[in-house]
């Protein structure tokens, strides 16, 4: 591509803001609505009943939007600054919107819940709050009011951004950012409408309500590639057809006086003051680009290592509790290996667990004292599954064994009940050592020091 047509790619982000009820009424805020009956999860208000109107806003819904703004960088608008938020009715005629309006603080003379912010190299214009729609099947003429009034937040960055490459790279590190606030529901994902076109040559393509960032980057560079073969001249809104993996026209691209935009009569004015957002943002924690140059700066670990630890906030928090006790360097793989893999192979994640930073030192201090062989501290962490405990109280009976005499009897009683393995090493096989040693670690429930065990079995297996 030459120097002037560069792409111009903007994201207009929808997440799924975690709190316990939907924006306008009390039924309950959770996207993997299949798990229930369609049309169950409901009530008047959120699926647009004649006579019926919003309650109050979900307070929890515009914290959680003012703590993913400030992660950005953004600046709220406050009351003090004269600038109130208004809740207006976006009007459109589908049929995932029963009341045929969308409740949304955005769209023409709107003021942004905050606005020019900048992540990662983006600029941001603004974050927003508003109501999800239905969810409607037009292939099967249904919908589905179960995640209506869901609160979202809208995310737009300005068109910075000039290949998929870094949208997928960007967006990983947003995703990332935010769980560090937990302020997005982890199990619905992303979604986002996608502005596409080529700088001084094509008019630029919105492609609707593409789902998981995979997707997104796929619709990116399908529409790309038609922009470079069609040179559309006309703005258009596309969706995304994931089967053909091609954008497909909806209509002509609507602009804002075609939403007819009027201010809800039935909500009042939101007045975010100065004192709330800054109460919001002292209790923001560090950033994982925070983090992560904090870490290598502070214990000297390499990168790579920085960046396994900086992907949850709870497990870089545990390893630097650990290892203001612990060398940092001999608490990392216990941390970024061991107990990530104890996490994963049990399918949990620190939510769903109940772990002492203090257990887990002393662990690694029984470790280092040479109380405990690795095998058995690995064994201890597999029992820290859900809830952790004192390994010293259970120390006497997993301290490591050094006692020469009881490990050549141990060993003694291995080689009879294993002849085979014995012959195999006398034939030139060295593995066979190996599954010998394993199988009087087994007999000595992993207490045995690994080494004397090694040293006394191969005096043994040569003298045979």
């Amino acid at each position: 591509m030459k120097k002037q047509e560069k792409p111009l790619i903007g994201l207009e982000i929808h997440g799924y803001l975690e709190t316990k009820e939907k924006l306008f009424c009390r039924c309950k805020n959770f996207h993997d609505m299949k798990i229930i009956k369609p049309n169950t999860n409901v009530c008047p208000i959120c699926t647009g009943q004649p006579g019926s109107k919003p309650m109050l806003p979900n307070s929890q819904a515009i914290n959680k939007l003012l703590q993913i703004a400030l992660m950005l960088n953004c600046k709220p608008n406050l009351i003090e600054n004269k600038r109130p938020l208004i809740f207006q009715r976006k009007h459109y005629d589908w049929p995932d919107m029963p009341k045929g309006y969308q409740i949304t603080i955005s769209g023409a003379h709107s003021i942004p819940v905050a606005e020019n912010g900048k992540f990662l190299g983006i600029k941001i214009r603004e974050v927003h709050l508003e109501e999800d729609p239905a969810a409607w099947n037009p292939d099967k003429a249904t919908v589905d009011y179960n995640r209506s009034g869901a609160p979202l937040v809208e995310i737009v960055t300005e068109p910075d951004f000039t290949s998929p490459e870094q949208v997928q790279n960007w967006l990983k590190q947003l995703i990332l950012t935010l769980s560090y606030i937990k302020a997005l529901n982890k199990d619905a994902g992303i979604k986002a409408d996608v502005n596409v076109n080529i700088k001084n040559l094509t008019a630029r393509a919105e492609i609707k309500n593409v789902n998981s960032t995979r997707e997104i980057i796929k619709a990116i560079k399908s529409e790309l590639k038609r922009h470079e073969k069609e040179k559309p001249i006309k703005q258009e809104t596309r969706r995304w057809n994931p089967v053909t993996e091609k954008t497909q026209l909806m209509r002509t691209k609507e602009e804002q006086a075609d939403y007819r935009f009027i201010p809800d009569p039935d909500l009042p004015i939101i007045k975010i003051n100065k004192k709330r957002a800054q109460e919001i943002k002292n209790k923001l924690p560090e950033s994982p680009q925070q983090k992560l140059d904090k870490i290598i700066k502070k214990h000297k670990i390499n990168p790579k290592d920085a960046q396994v630890l900086t992907q949850n906030l709870e497990i870089v928090e545990l390893y630097e509790k650990v290892s203001k006790k612990i060398n940092p360097k001999f608490a990392l793989p216990w941390i970024t290996v061991e107990w990530l893999s104890v996490l994963n192979h049990n399918k949990k994640t620190m939510d769903d667990v109940n772990i002492k930073p203090e257990h887990i030192i002393e662990l690694l201090e029984l470790l280092q004292k040479n109380k405990i062989t690795p095998l058995k501290a690995k064994d201890i962490l597999r029992k820290f599954i859900p809830k952790s405990f004192s390994p010293k109280q259970k120390a006497k009976a997993s301290e490591k064994i050094t006692d020469e005499k009881e490990l050549m009897t141990a060993s003694k009683a291995i080689c009879i009940k294993n002849p085979n393995a014995v012959e195999d090493y006398k034939k030139g096989k060295k593995e066979a050592l190996n599954s010998l040693i394993g199988e009087v670690m087994k007999k000595t429930k992993k207490r045995a020091d690994y080494n004397i065990v090694r040293k006394i079995l191969e005096e043994k297996l040569k003298n045979l």
